[in-house]
Protein backbone atom coordinates (compact mmCIF):
# COMPACT_ATOMS: atom_id res chain seq x y z
CA UNK A 1 0.00 0.00 0.00
CA UNK A 2 1.32 3.44 -0.92
CA UNK A 3 2.28 5.52 2.10
CA UNK A 4 3.08 9.20 1.40
CA UNK A 5 6.02 10.94 3.06
CA UNK A 6 3.87 12.68 5.65
CA UNK A 7 2.39 9.32 6.65
CA UNK A 8 5.85 7.82 7.07
CA UNK A 9 7.04 10.53 9.42
CA UNK A 10 3.76 10.36 11.32
CA UNK A 11 4.19 6.62 11.78
CA UNK A 12 7.74 7.06 13.01
CA UNK A 13 6.99 9.72 15.61
CA UNK A 14 3.29 9.54 16.44
CA UNK A 15 2.31 5.92 16.24
CA UNK A 16 5.15 4.92 18.53
CA UNK A 17 4.93 8.28 20.27
CA UNK A 18 8.42 9.27 21.43
CA UNK A 19 11.05 6.56 21.23
CA UNK A 20 14.04 7.46 23.43
CA UNK A 21 17.34 6.10 22.09
CA UNK A 22 19.07 5.94 25.45
CA UNK A 23 18.41 6.24 29.16
CA UNK A 24 20.18 9.60 29.25
CA UNK A 25 17.65 11.17 26.92
CA UNK A 26 14.49 12.70 28.31
CA UNK A 27 11.04 13.47 27.03
CA UNK A 28 10.97 16.97 25.48
CA UNK A 29 8.83 19.62 27.17
CA UNK A 30 5.26 20.02 25.96
CA UNK A 31 5.16 22.52 23.10
CA UNK A 32 8.66 21.71 21.82
CA UNK A 33 9.00 22.37 18.09
CA UNK A 34 11.31 20.52 15.72
CA UNK A 35 11.85 20.24 12.00
CA UNK A 36 11.19 16.59 11.08
CA UNK A 37 11.69 15.49 7.46
CA UNK A 38 11.54 19.11 6.37
CA UNK A 39 8.30 19.99 8.19
CA UNK A 40 7.74 21.66 11.54
CA UNK A 41 6.06 19.58 14.22
CA UNK A 42 5.12 20.35 17.82
CA UNK A 43 5.27 17.87 20.71
CA UNK A 44 2.18 17.31 22.87
CA UNK A 45 1.04 14.24 24.81
CA UNK A 46 3.84 12.12 23.36
CA UNK A 47 3.06 12.94 19.72
CA UNK A 48 4.83 15.09 17.14
CA UNK A 49 1.95 16.99 15.54
CA UNK A 50 1.91 18.75 12.20
CA UNK A 51 1.82 22.55 12.51
CA UNK A 52 0.33 25.20 10.25
CA UNK A 53 1.31 28.84 9.70
CA UNK A 54 -0.59 31.24 11.95
CA UNK A 55 -2.37 33.95 9.94
CA UNK A 56 -2.04 37.62 10.84
CA UNK A 57 -4.14 38.47 13.89
CA UNK A 58 -6.72 40.62 12.07
CA UNK A 59 -10.51 40.84 12.12
CA UNK A 60 -10.59 39.34 8.63
CA UNK A 61 -8.54 36.33 9.74
CA UNK A 62 -10.69 35.87 12.85
CA UNK A 63 -13.84 36.11 10.75
CA UNK A 64 -12.66 33.31 8.45
CA UNK A 65 -11.61 31.20 11.43
CA UNK A 66 -14.90 31.68 13.31
CA UNK A 67 -16.90 30.92 10.17
CA UNK A 68 -14.89 27.72 9.70
CA UNK A 69 -15.30 26.71 13.34
CA UNK A 70 -19.05 27.33 13.15
CA UNK A 71 -19.39 25.14 10.05
CA UNK A 72 -17.32 22.48 11.77
CA UNK A 73 -19.52 22.68 14.84
CA UNK A 74 -22.75 22.09 12.93
CA UNK A 75 -21.09 19.28 10.97
CA UNK A 76 -20.50 17.26 14.16
CA UNK A 77 -23.61 18.01 16.22
CA UNK A 78 -27.12 16.64 16.04
CA UNK A 79 -29.26 17.74 13.11
CA UNK A 80 -31.50 20.80 13.07
CA UNK A 81 -29.34 23.26 15.02
CA UNK A 82 -28.19 25.53 12.19
CA UNK A 83 -30.75 28.24 12.93
CA UNK A 84 -30.10 31.57 11.13
CA UNK A 85 -29.03 34.44 13.35
CA UNK A 86 -31.96 36.46 12.02
CA UNK A 87 -34.30 34.09 13.93
CA UNK A 88 -32.57 34.52 17.28
CA UNK A 89 -35.57 36.19 18.94
CA UNK A 90 -37.88 33.42 17.69
CA UNK A 91 -35.50 30.79 19.05
CA UNK A 92 -35.40 32.57 22.42
CA UNK A 93 -39.20 32.70 22.60
CA UNK A 94 -39.60 29.03 21.61
CA UNK A 95 -37.11 27.94 24.26
CA UNK A 96 -38.65 30.12 26.98
CA UNK A 97 -42.18 28.86 26.28
CA UNK A 98 -41.30 25.14 26.25
CA UNK A 99 -42.19 23.13 29.37
CA UNK A 100 -41.47 19.55 28.27
CA UNK A 101 -37.88 18.76 29.48
CA UNK A 102 -36.88 16.73 26.43
CA UNK A 103 -38.18 19.28 23.93
CA UNK A 104 -36.69 22.12 25.97
CA UNK A 105 -33.24 20.51 25.64
CA UNK A 106 -33.61 20.39 21.86
CA UNK A 107 -34.82 23.99 21.72
CA UNK A 108 -31.88 25.06 23.91
CA UNK A 109 -29.58 23.42 21.36
CA UNK A 110 -31.37 25.25 18.53
CA UNK A 111 -31.00 28.51 20.45
CA UNK A 112 -27.26 27.86 20.77
CA UNK A 113 -27.08 27.50 17.00
CA UNK A 114 -28.90 30.78 16.50
CA UNK A 115 -26.51 32.56 18.85
CA UNK A 116 -23.53 31.23 16.94
CA UNK A 117 -24.92 32.36 13.61
CA UNK A 118 -25.78 35.80 15.00
CA UNK A 119 -22.20 36.18 16.22
CA UNK A 120 -20.88 35.19 12.79
CA UNK A 121 -23.23 37.69 11.11
CA UNK A 122 -22.00 40.49 13.36
CA UNK A 123 -18.36 39.66 12.81
CA UNK A 124 -18.88 39.59 9.06
CA UNK A 125 -20.36 43.11 9.15
CA UNK A 126 -17.53 44.37 11.35
CA UNK A 127 -14.99 43.14 8.82
CA UNK A 128 -16.90 44.85 6.02
CA UNK A 129 -16.88 48.13 7.96
CA UNK A 130 -13.16 47.79 8.60
CA UNK A 131 -12.59 47.19 4.89
CA UNK A 132 -14.39 50.51 4.25
CA UNK A 133 -11.86 52.27 6.45
CA UNK A 134 -13.96 52.45 9.62
CA UNK A 135 -11.90 51.76 12.73
CA UNK A 136 -13.29 48.95 14.88
CA UNK A 137 -12.14 49.11 18.47
CA UNK A 138 -12.15 46.13 20.84
CA UNK A 139 -14.68 47.93 23.08
CA UNK A 140 -17.07 48.63 20.19
CA UNK A 141 -20.70 47.82 21.07
CA UNK A 142 -20.98 45.33 18.19
CA UNK A 143 -17.78 43.63 19.27
CA UNK A 144 -19.22 43.24 22.77
CA UNK A 145 -22.48 41.89 21.38
CA UNK A 146 -20.60 39.41 19.20
CA UNK A 147 -18.62 38.17 22.17
CA UNK A 148 -21.76 37.86 24.29
CA UNK A 149 -23.51 35.82 21.58
CA UNK A 150 -20.57 33.42 21.45
CA UNK A 151 -20.53 33.19 25.24
CA UNK A 152 -24.28 32.50 25.38
CA UNK A 153 -23.90 29.81 22.72
CA UNK A 154 -21.09 28.21 24.69
CA UNK A 155 -23.22 28.17 27.85
CA UNK A 156 -26.02 26.41 25.97
CA UNK A 157 -23.59 23.94 24.41
CA UNK A 158 -24.08 21.52 27.32
CA UNK A 159 -27.54 20.74 25.91
CA UNK A 160 -26.17 19.68 22.53
CA UNK A 161 -25.28 16.11 21.60
CA UNK A 162 -22.74 14.81 19.13
CA UNK A 163 -24.33 13.46 15.96
CA UNK A 164 -23.90 9.95 17.40
CA UNK A 165 -26.31 10.86 20.22
CA UNK A 166 -23.92 9.59 22.90
CA UNK A 167 -22.49 12.79 24.36
CA UNK A 168 -21.79 16.42 23.71
CA UNK A 169 -18.44 17.80 22.62
CA UNK A 170 -18.13 20.87 24.81
CA UNK A 171 -14.78 21.75 23.27
CA UNK A 172 -16.38 22.54 19.91
CA UNK A 173 -18.71 25.05 21.51
CA UNK A 174 -15.89 26.88 23.25
CA UNK A 175 -13.60 27.18 20.22
CA UNK A 176 -15.31 30.10 18.42
CA UNK A 177 -15.37 32.15 21.63
CA UNK A 178 -11.67 31.47 22.22
CA UNK A 179 -10.88 32.37 18.61
CA UNK A 180 -12.73 35.65 19.20
CA UNK A 181 -11.17 36.49 22.57
CA UNK A 182 -7.49 35.40 22.39
CA UNK A 183 -4.65 35.95 19.89
CA UNK A 184 -4.70 33.57 16.94
CA UNK A 185 -1.27 32.22 17.85
CA UNK A 186 -2.58 31.13 21.25
CA UNK A 187 -5.67 29.63 19.64
CA UNK A 188 -3.61 27.53 17.23
CA UNK A 189 -1.47 26.28 20.11
CA UNK A 190 -4.58 25.23 22.04
CA UNK A 191 -5.69 23.20 19.01
CA UNK A 192 -2.38 21.29 18.92
CA UNK A 193 -2.90 20.38 22.58
CA UNK A 194 -6.36 19.01 21.74
CA UNK A 195 -5.04 17.10 18.74
CA UNK A 196 -2.45 15.44 20.98
CA UNK A 197 -5.24 14.42 23.36
CA UNK A 198 -7.26 13.17 20.39
CA UNK A 199 -4.40 10.97 19.20
CA UNK A 200 -3.93 9.65 22.72
CA UNK A 201 -7.57 8.59 22.94
CA UNK A 202 -7.53 7.01 19.49
CA UNK A 203 -4.62 4.88 20.69
CA UNK A 204 -6.46 4.07 23.95
CA UNK A 205 -9.48 2.81 22.02
CA UNK A 206 -7.35 0.84 19.56
CA UNK A 207 -5.32 -0.70 22.40
CA UNK A 208 -8.52 -1.80 24.17
CA UNK A 209 -9.87 -3.28 20.94
CA UNK A 210 -6.70 -5.24 20.24
CA UNK A 211 -6.27 -6.39 23.84
CA UNK A 212 -9.81 -7.72 24.11
CA UNK A 213 -10.67 -8.91 20.60
CA UNK A 214 -7.48 -10.87 20.03
CA UNK A 215 -8.33 -13.06 23.03
CA UNK A 216 -11.54 -14.15 21.31
CA UNK A 217 -10.77 -16.95 18.81
CA UNK A 218 -13.14 -15.66 16.13
CA UNK A 219 -11.40 -12.24 16.16
CA UNK A 220 -7.80 -13.37 16.72
CA UNK A 221 -6.62 -11.97 13.36
CA UNK A 222 -8.21 -8.51 13.60
CA UNK A 223 -5.32 -6.62 15.25
CA UNK A 224 -3.67 -5.52 12.01
CA UNK A 225 -6.88 -3.96 10.68
CA UNK A 226 -7.47 -2.12 13.95
CA UNK A 227 -3.93 -0.73 14.07
CA UNK A 228 -3.99 0.36 10.44
CA UNK A 229 -7.28 2.18 10.94
CA UNK A 230 -6.03 3.89 14.11
CA UNK A 231 -2.89 5.09 12.32
CA UNK A 232 -4.87 6.60 9.45
CA UNK A 233 -7.27 8.19 11.96
CA UNK A 234 -4.39 9.95 13.73
CA UNK A 235 -3.09 11.22 10.41
CA UNK A 236 -6.54 12.63 9.67
CA UNK A 237 -6.69 14.28 13.10
CA UNK A 238 -3.61 16.41 12.37
CA UNK A 239 -4.52 17.36 8.79
CA UNK A 240 -6.88 20.22 7.98
CA UNK A 241 -9.39 19.82 5.17
CA UNK A 242 -7.56 22.60 3.32
CA UNK A 243 -4.27 20.67 3.35
CA UNK A 244 -2.96 19.54 -0.03
CA UNK A 245 -2.58 16.00 1.36
CA UNK A 246 -6.26 15.68 2.31
CA UNK A 247 -7.18 13.64 -0.78
CA UNK A 248 -4.73 10.89 0.13
CA UNK A 249 -5.40 11.19 3.86
CA UNK A 250 -9.18 10.95 3.57
CA UNK A 251 -9.05 8.10 1.04
CA UNK A 252 -6.76 6.11 3.33
CA UNK A 253 -9.02 6.70 6.34
CA UNK A 254 -12.21 5.66 4.55
CA UNK A 255 -10.73 2.54 3.00
CA UNK A 256 -9.12 1.48 6.30
CA UNK A 257 -12.51 1.92 7.98
CA UNK A 258 -14.15 -0.19 5.27
CA UNK A 259 -11.62 -3.00 5.68
CA UNK A 260 -12.21 -3.07 9.43
CA UNK A 261 -16.00 -3.03 9.03
CA UNK A 262 -15.79 -5.89 6.52
CA UNK A 263 -13.67 -8.12 8.78
CA UNK A 264 -14.76 -11.76 8.56
CA UNK A 265 -14.48 -13.68 11.86
CA UNK A 266 -12.58 -16.95 11.85
CA UNK A 267 -14.77 -20.06 11.85
CA UNK A 268 -15.59 -21.24 15.36
CA UNK A 269 -14.62 -24.79 16.24
CA UNK A 270 -15.16 -27.08 19.19
CA UNK A 271 -12.45 -29.64 18.66
CA UNK A 272 -9.16 -27.81 18.22
CA UNK A 273 -6.94 -25.18 19.81
CA UNK A 274 -9.10 -22.33 18.53
CA UNK A 275 -12.12 -23.41 20.52
CA UNK A 276 -13.82 -20.59 22.47
CA UNK A 277 -14.54 -21.84 25.99
CA UNK A 278 -16.64 -18.77 26.80
CA UNK A 279 -18.81 -19.07 23.70
CA UNK A 280 -18.45 -15.44 22.62
CA UNK A 281 -21.37 -14.37 20.47
CA UNK A 282 -19.82 -13.42 17.12
CA UNK A 283 -22.65 -11.07 16.14
CA UNK A 284 -22.10 -9.09 19.35
CA UNK A 285 -18.39 -8.94 18.63
CA UNK A 286 -18.95 -7.61 15.12
CA UNK A 287 -21.29 -4.94 16.46
CA UNK A 288 -18.73 -3.93 19.10
CA UNK A 289 -15.98 -3.84 16.48
CA UNK A 290 -18.01 -1.49 14.30
CA UNK A 291 -18.89 0.69 17.29
CA UNK A 292 -15.17 1.11 17.93
CA UNK A 293 -14.60 1.93 14.28
CA UNK A 294 -17.34 4.57 14.43
CA UNK A 295 -16.05 6.12 17.65
CA UNK A 296 -12.51 6.48 16.31
CA UNK A 297 -13.99 7.99 13.14
CA UNK A 298 -16.00 10.54 15.16
CA UNK A 299 -12.99 11.55 17.25
CA UNK A 300 -10.64 11.82 14.27
CA UNK A 301 -13.05 13.99 12.29
CA UNK A 302 -13.82 16.29 15.23
CA UNK A 303 -10.13 16.38 16.25
CA UNK A 304 -11.37 16.51 19.84
CA UNK A 305 -11.57 13.79 22.54
CA UNK A 306 -14.92 12.23 23.46
CA UNK A 307 -14.08 11.08 27.01
CA UNK A 308 -17.48 9.68 28.02
CA UNK A 309 -17.87 7.63 24.83
CA UNK A 310 -14.26 6.46 25.02
CA UNK A 311 -14.57 5.33 28.64
CA UNK A 312 -17.85 3.50 28.03
CA UNK A 313 -16.57 1.79 24.89
CA UNK A 314 -13.47 0.47 26.66
CA UNK A 315 -15.73 -0.84 29.44
CA UNK A 316 -17.95 -2.61 26.87
CA UNK A 317 -14.89 -4.29 25.36
CA UNK A 318 -13.94 -5.68 28.77
CA UNK A 319 -17.48 -6.91 29.43
CA UNK A 320 -17.62 -8.65 26.05
CA UNK A 321 -14.33 -10.46 26.70
CA UNK A 322 -15.43 -11.57 30.17
CA UNK A 323 -19.00 -12.61 29.35
CA UNK A 324 -19.11 -13.30 25.64
CA UNK A 325 -22.02 -10.87 25.30
CA UNK A 326 -22.29 -7.19 24.47
CA UNK A 327 -23.87 -5.09 27.23
CA UNK A 328 -26.73 -2.80 26.32
CA UNK A 329 -25.56 0.48 24.85
CA UNK A 330 -25.84 3.41 27.27
CA UNK A 331 -28.81 5.72 26.90
CA UNK A 332 -28.22 9.21 25.49
CA UNK A 333 -27.24 11.90 27.97
CA UNK A 334 -30.18 13.39 29.88
CA UNK A 335 -31.14 17.00 29.34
Amino acid sequence: MFIPAHRQQFTMFNVHQLELPSETDSRPPEGTRRMIDGAERVFYDGYWIKTYPVPADTLEAKKRLIEGLTRRLFNHTEHGLNIPGTRLNEAKAAHAAETDPARKRVKAAMLAGAYFNRATDIFRKLVELQADGIEIRSDDALMRECGQCLLDAMELGRFVLHRSGEEGIDELWGEPFRAFSIPLEDFYESRYIKIGQTMRDIDRIADAMVENFTQVPAFASVAGLIRDFAETAKVKAENLRTDHDIFEVWAQLVTAAERLANFTPLPQTIDNDRADPHGHRVSDGLLLLRQGRDLIFYIARARTPMPKSTREYIERCAVYLATGRLPLAPAPLPA
